[in-house]
């Protein structure tokens, strides 16, 4: 059994599908990215897995017990976690308090904060050099960086991260994926929504394509450019054709 096992996913906005029949598994230390148009229904898939979106059918497996359709909060203390895009911090909230705040809403124990509070500051310093500050008051890139600190201090089972390079500087790309390739690599699985391919691949493992709600192709990270080329020239050759 895999640590998040999603089978025959259908999820949208009332009567409305916007993604239809999606399957997918992560294991421990693995990462998989999921790429696709805007639009194609990336981060409706990611509310429907964590419990913000209400499945119409199909089932969420979270370490062998099913999930499907209980509300962030539950998955969250079950050990599903998901970092929406924008940067969603609390922004009246001290940076500190915000990680304090991530970790009483995961599974981990309460004594184990300090810990990882201190691994936190040894990756992104930043955190530490502002933590009695306004989360308000950074970046876009920090704020991001913060969002990815909460969610890493409660120590999920599983990370679902919705664009983290939305609102970023690209200089600071390298280093938030540095960091979700080792975090995976401690045994947490981890997928990353992202539309930019050419930086993110090589952190992953595996790749998925979502066009139009569905699965469009599936393939080991290292085969994606290639897979690519090769369903676009399709998609291409059946327009003219069509």
């Amino acid at each position: 059994m895999s640590m998040l096992d999603v089978k025959d996913l259908t999820a949208g906005y009332g009567d409305i599908p916007v993604v239809r029949q999606i399957s997918l598994a992560v294991e421990p230390g693995e990462i998989l990215l999921i790429g696709g148009e805007n639009g194609a229904g990336k981060s409706t898939l990611l509310r429907a897995i964590s419990g913000f979106n209400t499945p119409a059918s199909g089932t969420v497996m979270l370490d062998g017990v099913d999930v499907t359709g209980q509300p962030p909060e539950q998955t969250a203390k079950q050990g599903l976690r998901l970092v929406l895009d924008n940067h969603r911090v609390f922004p009246e909230l001290s940076v500190h308090d915000n990680l304090r705040l991530g970790q009483a809403a995961g599974r981990r124990d309460p004594d184990s904060f300090a810990k990882s509070l201190e691994q936190i500051h040894d990756v992104f310093p930043i955190l530490k050099e502002k933590e009695k500050q306004y989360a308000r008051d950074l970046s876009g890139g920090q704020q991001q960086i913060l969002a990815l600190g909460q969610a890493f201090v409660a120590q999920p089972k599983v990370l679902l991260c919705d664009e983290p390079s939305m609102g970023v500087a690209q200089m600071l790309l390298p280093p938030i994926l540095s960091f979700l390739r080792k975090w995976a690599e401690s045994g947490t699985a981890v997928v990353i929504v992202e539309q930019h391919l050419k930086i993110t691949q090589p952190y992953t493992d595996r790749a998925i394509i979502i066009s139009r709600g569905e699965v469009a192709l599936e393939c080991p990270s290292q085969e994606l450019d290639a897979r690519l080329a090769d369903y676009n020239a399709t998609r291409m050759a059946s327009a003219s054709h069509g």
